[in-house]
């Protein structure tokens, strides 16, 4: 009786709980606010948290790296937690910023193949100067991406330059937040009209790899509203990304996950961002702070922070509303995520035609530095000189995970035997034989091992005089190839980095010596991610090609430029300092550690506190250059052609500025051969108030293919945001009165033409919050006080 009365009691409670799950809101079909309410705490806590990592050889999921899951789609950064019985999938997040980077091959079958586009980096697709290329990537990029399986792509990476040792420089677009803010939009709007997501990182001021878990910045409110903020404004309101990932560091004394200033006061009530916000992967250290600030999905995800909501919900010290809005951010995307609409994906992008859109983009985004008498594009050139062990190894991308799993890719040697040219096969051998023999003694480092010990790049050979000289006498030309990789957890160094090595000088000047002796030119190719120094040797060349790190295709790309088969139309999206110590932030960057105050962090990585001050203030790049007078090696916005374009017949609509000024220019090609030129609009502002730049960059187009002789019309409009500065006293955006000076250029100091208009009454643009407000008064860089002692200190750290 007792066994029939147990039974009776299970069945009842089966069929009971069946009806109840029968009975629940579906997400999809009931309104969010209903599926919420029907979630108990647990679940709600469990959605913000993800769901985990692996380990390698962790029994559980058997991930392959650090931060990725084998759940769903092998090699993915993350999941999200489901819910069945409410109709909640599972969402799968991947990096990243320069291509879809999950497992190649499962289970150790190679006959089918997950292999993605690596496309060109950011910093070279900035270089394009060119929006509709940006999107072109973008829908392409998305395309493999939905094609995969997943949800959202980490990235794109969007801080700004501040300084050239930045680690994942290549990563991000600019030094200026307009290049950067619209070609980011631009991307992402490629990218989600895929019906995938993104994720733009990393929110904010990410700007250095050194101690980035533990690095407390000082940053003066309008530094960051006009330099490190802006950008992501401009994306956020002009692409509407899915979700924002803050950042690892702290901002005046906060974690940027637990700051209710940055997530919801700027990003959510004066922006208007509907999408969600997640952690990077393990950032932040407390769980209920970051709920609090509107950090929405805490990423990877561990079963201690799960506990820790669920405990600050139960003993009042978490606000169960709160933990909802978090919860109805992630449910709101998740509604348009291709796992809640159950997309049976094919695991078959068009890669074959994803690369020849990453080799268009890497041409768009190449920079012709210097082409003395017509060194390039090859002309009655057969045999050529290649040297350089980049020039035999492709650097497509950087490390981390920036880096993309792809089937090949293609070297500069490749690339110009592709196009026909001949290579001596000594000389090829030779560089061969040493990249062979380093690979073998130094076999490729997973994701994990890359960022506990990172390894130096491979150093240069160091080719002998007998085999330049024999190349001198039977090549047409020498091209040399320079190569630079950084990334994720390590910043770079000025000697043997920023500095070309010893064996590289050595290298250019031998060649250079040897090859214009026999009357020949010579050619620098750098495949490079980051700025490095060239004022010490660019005069023993003819010609210097910036090709960045290109993609997969980068070799073909490079040959498409040097041949003459594609016009170069890139231009600098970063200054390049005739020395470091030029840079406004040198001697204050990474920062000052306090090593007595370590602890231990995740698998025992030392957490170094550290802090640093942003003295250099809204004089970041150009700014500060152009401002202060201090002549770079190559100036933001600088790239030749093999055409000559001029610029004319600027107009402006108005002399007296009304809500709004628009300016149109026509551009000619003068050249013997098309080719498209960029039309950079800089804005002089009256600075009676406070210290502003002497320019600084408001838009900016490229034309279209112009044929000899053609002319094109291009057209900008201003309005009063364009012409506003942030004024921190009254914590607004205001366009002050008096004259303006609009000037039409080629880079930021080859200005073609100048325009002026008058603002009769000063425009409070918009008043915003007080936010972000460093504790204490930072004393920082001024133009209207130059011999200040700053700029003192920064001429005494060069000497």
């Amino acid at each position: 009786m007792k066994k029939l009365l147990l039974l009776t009691v299970l069945l009842l409670s089966f069929y009971s709980s069946k009806l109840v799950a029968q009975n629940a809101p579906q997400l999809g079909k009931a309104s969010v606010k209903d599926v919420i309410a029907a979630m108990t705490l647990e679940e709600k806590a469990k959605l913000v948290v993800g769901n985990g990592f692996s380990m390698p050889g962790s029994k559980n999921q058997s991930a392959t790296n650090i931060g990725m899951t084998k759940d769903k789609v092998a090699g993915a950064s993350g999941t999200t937690f489901a819910i069945p019985r409410l109709g909640i999938p599972s969402m799968v997040v991947s990096d990243g910023p320069a291509g879809v980077r999950i497992d190649p091959i499962r289970n150790n079958d190679s006959a089918k193949t997950y292999y993605a586009t690596a496309w060109p980096v950011a910093t070279l697709i900035a270089s394009s100067w060119d929006t509709s290329i940006a999107k072109k990537v973008g829908v392409a990029f998305g395309s493999e991406v939905h094609d995969y399986g997943l949800d959202v792509i980490l990235g794109p990476g969007m801080n700004i330059h501040r300084n050239p040792l930045g680690g994942r420089n290549f990563e991000y677009y600019s030094e200026d937040p307009v290049i950067s803010g619209n070609m980011a939009a631009a991307l992402v709007n490629g990218i989600q009209s895929n019906g995938v997501g993104v994720s733009v990182k990393h929110f904010v001021a990410n700007n250095e790899e050194t101690d980035r878990m533990t690095i407390n910045e000082m940053i003066s409110e309008r530094g960051l509203r006009e330099i490190y903020l802006k950008n992501f404004e401009i994306a956020v309101k002009k692409s509407n990304p899915w979700t924002i990932m803050s950042s690892y560091n702290i901002i005046n004394d906060t974690m940027t996950s637990e700051t209710h200033d940055l997530l919801t006061t700027i990003l959510r009530k004066e922006w208007g961002f509907k999408g969600f916000v997640m952690s990077d992967w393990f950032g932040g250290r407390d769980a209920v702070a970051q709920m609090k600030a509107g950090n929405n999905l805490l990423m990877p995800g561990t079963p201690k922070q799960t506990q820790a909501i669920i405990d600050a919900v139960k003993n009042g010290t978490l606000d169960e509303k709160i933990l909802d809005e978090n919860v109805a951010g992630i449910l709101n995307v998740m509604l348009k995520s291709p796992s809640f609409k159950n997309y049976k994906y094919s695991d078959k992008p068009d890669l074959k035609k994803d690369a020849e859109i990453s080799r268009e983009a890497a041409t768009e985004g190449m920079v012709l530095l210097k082409n003395d008498n017509n060194a390039l594009p090859l002309k009655s050139v057969k045999n050529i000189a290649l040297f350089g062990v980049n020039g035999y190894e492709l650097i497509a991308g950087g490390t981390g995970s920036g880096d993309v799993n792809k089937a090949y890719t293609v070297s500069l040697a490749q690339g110009l035997n592709n196009a026909g040219y001949v290579l001596n096969d000594e000389t090829k051998n030779l560089y061969a034989a040493y990249v062979a023999d380093y690979k073998s003694k130094n076999p490729k480092q997973s994701i994990i091992e890359q960022f506990m010990h990172p390894r130096a790049p491979m150093p240069e050979y160091a080719v002998s005089n007998d085999i330049i000289n024999k190349q001198a006498a039977s090549s047409d030309i020498a091209i040399i190839a320079i190569g630079r990789n950084a990334g994720e957890g390590k910043d770079r160094q000025v000697d043997n980095d920023f500095n070309l090595s010893d064996v590289e000088k050595t290298m250019i000047k031998s060649v250079a010596d040897a090859f214009h002796a026999q009357n020949k030119k010579v050619v620098v190719v750098l495949n490079i991610g980051g700025v490095i120094e060239m004022a010490s040797w660019r005069d023993n060349v003819d010609g210097i090609l910036l090709a960045w790190q290109p993609g997969l295709e980068g070799g073909n790309a490079m040959t498409d430029i040097l041949s003459g088969k594609v016009n170069p139309s890139g231009k600098l999206a970063t200054t390049f300092p005739m020395q470091y110590e030029d840079v406004p932030s040198a001697k204050n960057f990474p920062g000052t550690e306090f090593p007595d105050k370590a602890t231990s962090g995740m698998m025992g990585m030392k957490l170094i506190p550290a802090e640093v001050t942003y003295e250099e203030g809204i004089y970041v790049g150009y700014r500060y250059y152009n401002t202060f007078n201090v002549k770079p090696a190559y100036e933001f916005g600088y790239g030749l052609s093999y055409s000559n374009f001029t610029f004319g017949n600027l107009k402006l609509s108005s002399s007296t500025f009304d809500k709004s000024i628009t300016a149109t220019l026509t551009i000619t090609n003068q050249g013997k051969m098309p080719g498209k030129e960029v039309v950079e609009i800089y804005v002089s502002a009256p600075a009676n108030n406070i210290d502003k730049p002497s320019e600084e960059l408001k838009a900016f187009a490229k034309t279209k293919l112009l044929k000899p002789g053609e002319t094109q019309t291009v057209k900008f409009t201003l309005t009063a945001a364009d012409l506003a500065s942030f004024y921190t006293d009254k914590e607004a955006w205001i366009a002050d009165a008096g004259k303006y000076t609009l000037k039409a250029g080629a880079s930021s100091t080859d200005i073609r033409l100048k325009a002026s208009f008058n603002l009769p009454n000063e425009i409070t643009v918009e008043k915003v919050n007080k936010a972000l407000t460093p504790k204490a008064n930072i004393n920082e860089l001024k133009a209207n006080s130059k011999e200040s002692s700053y700029i003192e200190e920064l001429n005494n750290f060069g000497m």
